[in-house]
């Protein structure tokens, strides 16, 4: 990462809240959460179940509306865009991976890639998709439909989709969450190429310590808000800090 990366934003969240129900049944799920989260990082997104950070990925991702606060992908504040610009700032500016593939089981493994694409009319840039290709490992799997495919080979032709329409932020849920260990670190180690040697923006939301090792940056929240963070982490750090937080919770 460079000095000008690092003092790029490509994701920003101030004073983000996000609730649900009203009266006596409310539920704070994020409580006045603010983070810059920097282009050309992995950051990974962790905490306890109910932490609120499913949430705060999917308000940053445009995929939900928050209650207060302020959410900007690059130079755009969401906030400011009507239904049809968030659907064309979702499609064009950002990147998904999700936990359950979420491929077409009709098409092609190289259909499902470049499926963004055709939705939005446009053509794939053939320098970009062969590195994508050729970094993602799928070269001889490109004909193949899911069903022929394993997890980890599904899993990896969800991040080239993710990746072919150079987004300028990708979002991971859980996305080894279904795979075993060896598929796992091979999606993961995708992810932190594509960061490195492509200069992506990848953030994450999971629960492995061992996956949050492969991130740059690792954000820890707890009942809606954030309460640390880590860099250069490994599993072990990773491990310790969530049992801090899990310690400190239960004597609260």
């Amino acid at each position: 990462m460079t000095d000008s990366d690092e003092r790029r934003v490509a994701a920003r969240a101030a004073g983000l809240s996000k609730t649900y129900g009203t009266g006596e049944a409310v539920v704070r799920a994020l409580d006045d959460v603010s983070v810059d989260l920097y282009a050309g990082e992995f950051t990974s997104i962790m905490g306890p179940s109910g932490s609120g950070k499913s949430t705060l990925m999917h308000l940053l991702a445009a995929l939900d509306n928050a209650t207060a606060g302020t959410i900007v992908i690059g130079e755009t504040e969401l906030g400011s865009l009507g239904d049809n610009a968030l659907t064309k700032l979702r499609r064009e500016e950002v990147g998904f991976v999700f936990q359950a593939f979420n491929l077409v089981p009709t098409l092609t493994a190289e259909e499902n890639i470049l499926l963004p694409l055709s939705i939005a009319g446009r053509k794939p840039d053939s320098d970009w998709f062969d590195s994508v290709i050729d970094t993602v490992g799928l070269r001889d799997r490109l004909d193949h439909r899911p069903n022929a495919l394993s997890g980890g080979q599904q899993q990896r032709v969800a991040c080239a989709r993710a990746l072919v329409s150079r987004p300028s932020i990708v979002f991971a849920d859980e996305p080894t969450g279904n795979l075993d260990s060896t598929s796992g670190a091979e999606v993961l180690g995708f992810l932190q190429r594509s960061v490195r040697e492509f200069g992506q923006t990848v953030v994450m939301v999971t629960h492995d310590p061992v996956a949050a090792s492969y991130s740059d940056r690792v954000i820890f929240l707890a009942d809606g808000q954030i309460v640390d963070e880590i860099r250069e982490p490994n599993a072990e750090r990773v491990l310790e800090q969530m049992a801090a937080i899990q310690t400190r919770a239960m004597s609260a």
